[in-house]
């Protein structure tokens, strides 16, 4: 070992990695060895002679300062082309270069001028963002300084151009290296959330367009370059990539308790650098937009979202109008809005919802559960919502155990990622599922907590996670029997995929112990299989291959077969009621009269509306189409007709946090149901402003179809579709259409989706034919898939 690679590595002594915050001690204390070094053997080439317009400057991490103790050289012998010729350059280089090679330290090396500088800069985009850093070592200060300006000006009058490449150059890299946080064995350097990423922003800050978030950043940076620091001394070698075989080592060396704390520690600060590349760039690029189509004074551009959100440049932004003091239920309702548009939240907003937001009662109201599941079940949009909410603290203060699986490793080949982000990525995959279950809301909530069990010390992570599960569950007040289904599934979430792979199908042994996982339940065995695909698929191409999905679909189809011929399949129909109910003598006046009875009850942030009317051909579509112009969102409804009555109980949400007024639905409904549809006009308006989901359309079609046995005196239709805008009213029109009456219907929403019951008739009275009631159920499924597809 020579003598300058054995003082790089004194200087950078275990005993200062054992010293908290010597990190930038110690990386000043070899930038500054390194840079004497270079003076000194720049002497020695010039010999005693001066050279005017040549100088030596370093660009890289030796002129960052941060550079590691095995970390090579990049330097530039800078010159005027009116100097030494380019023999002499080349003469003088060599005395400069062959010295740093001989004492065995890596070197990446070029001459240039100012004008070859600032060429190279413009064609090369890496040795441009390199170049803004060159930094003078040793000779003329004055020809360093031109060509850093040079070039630093270029780089700002460009950036138009420059920041679009910049762009597909970071997602590319970041595609082809994956993510820092979620890697077994990361690149430090290149990967997504790495110390190329700081280089970014630096760039990003000199092009004048953005400013960079510090603080937090700053500190991580310093963490990453710290366990880099590490990999140098443990290896002897100046790499970047954290193996497996040094994480051990390496861990010892950072005091930290063994490879995971390391592997934890690291994942956190590669997610916050993350984080903040991406909203940099983002907004870098939103500014230049700005810059180069506006002139003059720039006012905001606002889209209303909904619950007081507004779209600007691209984020998700809270308005003057949201309660953030007093409604604990708005960050809920932001994540949701901003998840569904595909768009983050931005960092301003984030602040504000973590410090100023209240802390939600205990146990959470029915609104916040609603919210949270329709948030699981925002698909991709998810990912970048909930990773801003969990790094601003959100995520915690709802579910306080995430914290211990937060950027926890899985030294599992199996695996790909954290176990935060396997559980996220569960979510997202499990909200393409939701048209296979009857209750996509406790899967959503299965989703994201089966692996809530991985924590330090567990020896069974399913039974660790179902009582942490349940401990969750309680908190957010899931009625007993959800609770008892969802806890089940995260006992038993790898039951499925173990019988499967490691018993006969056939067998009726296997299909007992399958029987016995799910509690004979066909409703929890339909949970179970979509939540085994959604855990296998997350976890990578390993985990879930044609072959194991074919075991596993054998499986759960011999056993639905076996518990259907058992038991009679599950369904939550409500039971119609038969006798007439006790109405008030003010609603039966106002209905003698012509007009609609309507009440509202307002109760954690939900409304009931209780309305009685006449009943008519397509009362149905036009209340539901009118809750939904006055910007209500139904979330579950008891529709009934007794004694020429409709007598229906309706439970809306209120994105725009407008109570509902009785008068005024009472009103619409008295125009409406005399032929003026003014009042509907709203709707069209709002179903072209709905926010949908990212990848929405890739979900399966509607589904639609009769229960047979369900009722002796109606046809029961139930019908499972995506929730939006009217759908209610567009598939009451279309059962009018159909010359059928809705004698009751059952309406419940579900993490996104509706999971809708119609008790319909021929007019006056009597079952469908068979071949009318396949027309009817054909009829609903294109009126959902058509609006759908819009």
């Amino acid at each position: 070992m020579t003598d300058v690679t054995t003082r790089r590595l004194d200087l950078a002594g275990t005993r200062s990695f054992a010293t908290p915050g010597a990190g930038p001690n110690r990386r000043r204390a070899l930038a500054e060895f390194g840079s004497g070094w270079l003076q000194e053997l720049w002497r020695e080439a010039c010999a005693g002679r001066r050279h005017e317009g040549v100088a030596l400057a370093a660009v890289g991490s030796l002129a960052r300062g941060d550079g590691g103790p095995l970390s090579d050289y990049d330097l530039v012998l800078v010159h005027h082309p009116r100097g030494l010729s380019g023999k002499e350059v080349g003469t003088f280089a060599d005395k400069l270069w062959y010295p740093i090679w001989d004492a065995g330290v890596r070197l990446d090396h070029s001459v240039r001028t100012v004008a070859e500088c600032r060429t190279v800069a413009s064609e090369d985009l890496s040795a441009a963002v390199g170049l803004l850093d060159l930094t003078h070592v040793a000779g003329d200060a004055d020809v360093v300084n031109a060509a850093r300006s040079t070039v630093a000006h270029d780089w700002r009058a460009n950036a138009r151009t420059r920041l679009g490449e910049m762009q597909e150059s970071v997602v590319q890299r970041h595609a082809r290296q994956g993510d820092l946080a979620h890697l077994v064995e990361p690149d430090l350097k290149e990967a997504h959330g790495g110390l190329r990423d700081m280089s970014v922003l630096r760039a990003l800050t000199a092009a004048w367009l953005t400013d960079r978030p510090h603080g937090e950043v700053d500190e991580a940076y310093e963490r990453i370059l710290d366990v880099r620091d590490a990999i140098h001394v443990v290896t002897g070698r100046g790499r970047d990539r954290l193996t497996r075989d040094d994480q051990d080592a390496c861990a010892a060396l950072l005091g930290h308790s063994d490879a995971d704390d390391l592997l934890t520690d690291l994942s956190t600060s590669a997610r916050t650098i993350a984080y903040a590349v991406d909203g940099t760039l983002r907004r870098a690029m939103q500014s230049q937009r700005a810059r180069t189509l506006r002139v003059g004074p720039r006012r905001p551009q606002l889209a209303p979202l909904g619950y007081g959100l507004y779209r600007h440049d691209g984020e998700a932004v809270l308005g003057p109008s949201a309660d953030l003091s007093s409604d604990p239920i708005v960050p809920l309702r932001a994540a949701v809005v901003a998840a569904r548009g595909g768009i983050p939240l931005s960092p301003a907003t984030l602040r504000n919802l973590a410090a100023s937001a209240p802390a939600l009662p205990e146990p959470w109201p029915e609104v916040a559960r609603n919210l949270f599941a329709d948030l699981l079940a925002t698909g991709p949009g998810l990912v970048t919502v909930w990773e801003g909410l969990d790094l601003a603290g959100v995520v915690e203060r709802w579910i306080p155990e995430w914290r211990a699986v937060r950027s926890r490793p899985q030294r599992n080949a199996v695996h790909r990622h954290t176990v935060d982000r396997h559980l996220v990525e569960t979510v997202v995959a499990a909200s393409g599922m939701v048209r296979d279950v009857a209750r996509p809301d406790l899967l959503m909530l299965a989703a994201a907590l089966h692996d809530i069990g991985k924590v330090a010390g567990s020896r069974d992570h399913s039974a660790t996670g179902g009582e942490l599960a349940d401990t969750v569950l309680q908190r957010m007040g899931v009625p007993h029997g959800d609770r008892h289904t969802v806890v089940r599934l995260v006992r038993e979430h790898l039951t499925l995929v173990d019988l499967a792979t490691r018993r006969d199908p056939e067998d009726p042994a296997t299909i007992a112990a399958l029987s016995d996982a799910v509690d004979g339940s066909v409703t929890t065995l339909d949970l179970l299989r979509a939540l085994t695909e959604a855990d296998a698929s997350a976890a990578g191409p390993k985990a879930w291959s044609d072959w194991r999905a074919g075991l596993v679909q054998r499986l759960y189809e011999t056993c639905r077969a076996a518990l259907t011929a058992r038991t009679p399949e599950e369904r939550d129909l409500v039971v119609e009621p038969t006798d007439a109910l006790a109405l008030s003598r003010d609603a039966l006046e106002r209905v003698a009269t012509g007009d609609a009875y309507v009440t509202v009850t307002s109760l954690g942030g939900a409304h009931r509306l209780d309305i009685v009317d006449r009943d008519r051909a397509g009362l149905f579509a036009d209340t539901a189409g009118l809750l939904a112009a006055h910007g209500f969102v139904v979330r579950s409804a008891i529709v009934r007709t007794l004694d020429g009555l409709a007598v229906n109980e309706w439970w809306v949400d209120s994105p725009g946090g407008e109570t509902p007024l009785p008068d005024v639905i009472a009103r619409d409904l008295r125009r409406v149901g005399a032929g003026d549809r003014a009042p509907l006009g709203r709707l069209q308006r709002r179903r072209s402003a709905a926010v949908r989901s990212p990848g929405s359309g890739s979900v399966d079609s509607t589904r639609a179809m009769v229960i047979t046995s369900a009722s002796d005196t109606a046809t029961v239709i139930e019908v499972r579709a995506t929730d939006r805008p009217g759908l209610l009213q567009d598939i009451g029109i279309t059962l009018a259409r159909a010359s059928l009456s809705v004698r009751s219907a059952h309406i419940a929403t579900y993490a996104g989706q509706t999971l809708d019951t119609f008790y319909v008739t021929e007019f006056g009275g009597g079952q469908l034919a068979p071949a009318r009631a396949a027309q009817a159920v054909a009829m609903i499924i294109d009126t959902c898939d058509t609006c759908d597809a819009d």
